[in-house]
């Protein structure tokens, strides 16, 4: 289920035998021999079970980097700034290890809300969570943010749409004005993004902080008499069918599951419903908490994905079963000390208004 485990091929006609079924043996790992993370990643590609998994990402994602045809999409969901993992998200975009951002809201937001100064703290998930909310402090698992500035946070987004000419907006053109407030700090994701030119899009943006600012600007609006900003879904799928199109070659790399994941996933779909030709994403990498049986998208297998048309059938695909903040970092640090973003030449991407004009 994580991923394709290879076995020789059986006799024609018949079952494997049983020396077929034991070319590999397993090599256990030798701490002595672990100096860095490729040596401990590499080695858990020779083991077993989650350990396995998580070093066939670590190879899955190194050879989807390394495609020079290959566009790199990463889906992300999941509390992963007040988890820690902020500067892991910045050096993904600021290392040229992915060309296209896509998560949820509330992954810019919290980002956005760092780039101003303010922190998240270590709390507990037995903390008081009624005295919490006397101190106005929003609790996540075991970490705190602090709701009185993300109030100062909501009244800025807001602010910033109130200047802004009242028109349809995709996510990506919002982030970016976000991305250029945020840019001086250099470890946010969203200056990153905004200083290198990645796209990035928020497919769910209402379901956010940004959503709620944004609401308070449309009340506004209203009341005021004027027309107000609009984020437009809708012209999202259209920017991000561009940028497939565009691609001779995609490759995801998923952190969590939700709208992010099928996001990118499902823009194939929408590629063939425009009548272009079929061209399933290349490669796939997840790591997730969720498994498949219960029917949710978060742990779907690219396997079940491929009956929707969304992966070639012999994409190089590795899923892994670990929590993000484990997960994640190990990864990064592989393509890092691998050197993987000295060898890869990012994608540049130059727009019109919501037309791509090139992807180099």
């Amino acid at each position: 289920m994580p991923h394709r485990t290879t076995h020789a091929a059986p006799r024609a006609g018949g079952k494997p035998t049983k020396e077929e079924l034991t070319q590999v043996p397993i090599e256990h790992l030798d701490l002595e021999k672990v100096s860095n993370l490729v040596d401990l990643l590499d080695g858990y590609a020779k083991i077993s079970f989650q350990a396995r998994t998580l070093g066939a990402c670590a190879q899955v994602l190194e050879r989807m980097a390394l495609d020079p045809r290959c566009t790199v999409f990463f889906g992300g969901a999941g509390a992963l700034v007040p988890g820690g993992l902020r500067k892991v998200l910045r050096d993904l975009v600021e290392f040229g290890l992915v060309d296209v951002m896509v998560t949820t809201g509330a992954i810019a937001y919290h980002d956005f809300y760092e780039a101003h100064g303010h922190r998240h703290y270590m709390s507990s998930p037995e903390a008081d969570d009624i005295v919490l909310r006397e101190h106005m402090l929003d609790r996540v698992y075991d970490t705190l943010a602090d709701e009185s500035l993300f109030r100062e946070c909501d009244d800025e987004i807001a602010n910033m749409a109130d200047n802004l000419e009242p028109r349809a907006y995709s996510s990506r053109e919002f982030l970016a004005l976000m991305g250029e407030r945020a840019a001086k700090d250099p470890n946010s994701l969203v200056g990153a993004c905004y200083r290198r030119g990645i796209p990035y899009f928020v497919p769910a943006l209402n379901d956010s902080s940004i959503g709620i600012a944004l609401t308070r600007h449309h009340r506004d609006r209203v009341k005021a008499g004027k027309p107000p900003v609009r984020i437009d879904s809708i012209k999202d799928n259209y920017e991000m069918a561009q940028v497939k199109l565009k691609s001779p070659r995609t490759g995801v790399f998923y952190v969590g599951g939700g709208t992010p994941k099928n996001y990118i996933s499902q823009v194939e779909v929408i590629q063939e419903v425009l009548g272009h030709e079929e061209n399933p994403h290349w490669y796939a990498v997840q790591i997730t908490t969720d498994v498949p049986q219960w029917g949710g998208l978060s742990g779907c297998t690219f396997e079940e994905s491929q009956s929707w048309g969304k992966f070639q059938k012999d994409a190089k695909m590795a899923q892994s079963l670990v929590e993000a903040t484990i997960g994640l970092p190990l990864l990064v640090g592989y393509l890092m000390q691998k050197g993987v973003h000295k060898r890869r030449k990012p994608k540049a991407f130059k727009w019109r208004g919501d037309t791509l004009v090139s992807v180099s």
